[in-house]
């Protein structure tokens, strides 16, 4: 007999979502984590605590982008007033998780848990079984295969430094790169010159190459250097910084180098192969359902091979708790579609995107419509100064809407109305008729000027 109905693996987001769903409809349910700080990185070092930093390098880019046209002077950021703030709400997740737990009757294991075959785990000195295990153990940054790479700062610790050094560089031209780039222009040293090293002919690969090209131009005006097409052969340690080698002979200079060449599933230790848990480059392999090549094992959040967003993986948690309650007799069984998930990236100004990229449709043979126009010098622009404003709007010949792409100071806000448009079956000239009574003037309201040509 089962110890338990459900083991859940991972304690972040996605971790606790599905146990939680599981325990409400009366299912006996443990929680393993290996970490000494149970909550997730979602919580401690990731979404939320980068979003402190991305409010305060925000209100200081909004008021730069104001000199002269109503700001005297620009602020005078402290990253460790910004630092004290997070850590004050990041340290209370780990407790906050655990009693949450304790009131939903979950049962929490502490350790590190690993597969002893494909009904079995061992974790906390326990061999555990369960009807069925869900694996939400999250990401790692990606090893790289640079000599010195042990010299790079995580995504993790430059959250947790108490000041930020003026020569940053950042390794791949990914998220966490823009991301963090950006904080350091506005909350930095005032020398601060961030540098973006890419390996490819571009960054940022899954957004529209148009839009890509915007941003570059606002990042480039913000103080930061980003440079394509770079190898990096090797990072040395110095007596008190870090000298980047790169092919060709030039070398780099630098007070810190950081890791940001994206993330990679935390399976170290689970044992997969004893599970029977089929595993890519990408992650877990799982099937719309969320199940693994082993129907007793479900894989959700950043370990399994989807889309790495908190919202998917907690949306992925819901689907896979729904599947196992449908296996027990317990409603229906759902799919997940990931067509009308929104990527933002925390820039500023904002990139956000949903659907399909023009690239895209183009490479599968699908005809579409596009709005789109960038340097937008409409008045909701204007009087925030925002130069780089940019948007495209992509929709099929019946109108049904495909992609759209933002690059603005509320860009969340835009690709949302989008996404949910899209999500509803509205076509281009629906969604149209609907923004007109967008409270007015806002950059919702400007959907109506984008939209228009696709009516």
């Amino acid at each position: 007999m089962a110890d338990f109905d459900v083991v859940v693996v991972g304690s972040g987001t996605a971790g606790q979502t599905a146990a939680h769903d599981l325990a409400a409809a009366g299912m006996k349910v443990a929680v393993v984590e290996k970490s000494d700080r149970p909550g997730g990185v979602c919580a401690q070092s990731g979404c939320q605590p980068k979003k402190w930093f991305y409010e305060a390098a925000e209100a200081v880019a909004r008021c730069q982008h104001l000199i002269g046209k109503g700001i005297a002077a620009p602020p005078r950021a402290l990253w460790s007033e910004v630092l004290r703030e997070k850590n004050a709400f990041t340290a209370g997740v780990p407790d906050r998780t655990l009693e949450g737990f304790r009131k939903a009757g979950i049962e929490f294991i502490g350790g590190a848990a690993a597969f002893r075959d494909r009904e079995v785990l061992r974790a906390g000195g326990r061999d555990l079984r369960a009807r069925y295990f869900i694996l939400a153990v999250g990401a790692r940054p990606m090893h790289l295969s640079i000599p010195g790479a042990e010299h790079l700062t995580t995504s993790e610790a430059w959250l947790e430094q108490p000041a930020l050094p003026e020569r940053i560089v950042f390794v791949g031209g990914g998220f966490i790169a823009f991301e963090f780039a950006h904080f350091a222009a506005r909350l930095g040293p005032p020398g601060c010159r961030p540098c973006i090293l890419e390996a490819a002919a571009r960054p940022l690969g899954p957004f529209d190459a148009d839009m890509v090209a915007a941003l570059l131009d606002a990042t480039r005006q913000a103080g930061i250097e980003v440079r394509t097409r770079v190898r990096i052969e090797a990072i040395d340690k110095g007596a008190g910084d870090f000298r980047i080698r790169l092919a060709g002979g030039e070398a780099l200079e630098a007070d810190q180098v950081v890791h940001g060449a994206g993330r990679v599933a935390d399976i170290e230790g689970l044992d997969l192969q004893a599970a029977g848990v089929h595993l890519t480059r990408s992650g877990i392999v799982v099937d719309a359902g969320m199940r693994t090549s082993n129907p007793r094992v479900f894989a959700v959040g950043d370990c399994a091979a989807t889309i790495q967003l908190a919202r998917v993986a907690d949306f992925e948690a819901h689907v896979a708790a729904k599947n196992i309650l449908a296996a027990s007799g317990k409603g229906k069984p759902e799919t997940i579609d990931y067509g009308t998930v929104p990527a933002i990236l925390f820039t500023f100004p904002q990139l956000a995107m949903v659907g399909k990229t023009e690239s895209a449709l183009a490479d599968a043979g699908v005809a579409y419509r596009k709005s789109f126009a960038q340097n937008l010098r409409w008045p909701t622009y204007r009087r925030v100064g925002l130069e780089h404003a940019a948007y495209k709007i992509l929709a099929g010949e019946d109108g049904r809407l495909l992609g759209a792409h933002f690059l603005s100071d509320s860009a969340s806000g835009l690709v949302n109305a989008v996404r949910l448009a899209m999500r509803n079956g509205l076509t281009a000239g629906r969604l149209h008729e609907q923004s007109i009574l967008s409270p007015y003037p806002t950059r919702e309201s400007d959907l109506l000027y984008m939209l228009e040509p696709l009516r």
